[in-house]
Formats: C-alpha cells, sequence, structure tokens
C-alpha cells in the first residue's frame, strides 16, 4: 500500500508519473513529496513506488 495525502492506494509497482497522469494533476503546477524528501519533476518517471511509501502531493493555485 502507497499511502498518498493520507489515503492508502494499491500502487505498488506503478511509476510516479503514472500515478499523476491518472490522477489528472497538472505536473506543471504540484510538487511531490516521497518519504519526507522532494522528487524533482525530472525522476516522475524513473520514480517506481513501493509498499509503504508516503507521498504528498501539493498544487500550486495562483490568486491575486
Amino acid at each position: 500500500m502507497v499511502r498518498i495525502n493520507g489515503k492508502e492506494y494499491e500502487l505498488s509497482g506503478e511509476t510516479l508519473a503514472c500515478y499523476l497522469a491518472v490522477s489528472e494533476y497538472d505536473s506543471r503546477r504540484i510538487a511531490v513529496e516521497r518519504n519526507g524528501e522532494i522528487v524533482p519533476k525530472s525522476l516522475y518517471e524513473q520514480t517506481v513506488l513501493k509498499d509503504g511509501d508516503s507521498l504528498e502531493v501539493v498544487t500550486f493555485v495562483g490568486g491575486g
């Protein structure tokens, strides 16, 4: 199980990029933290999710 923003998902073996695409996140407007460390956008395709991973996906919102 992988915990994302407090909810558990069965995503072991999937890449971070795949999860983000299926979840319809705009990768230009997010930051992802995996197990306490920021994941660079250049590594989303290579980052394979594993049992026990904890992710926080934060979406940036503009405004003024």
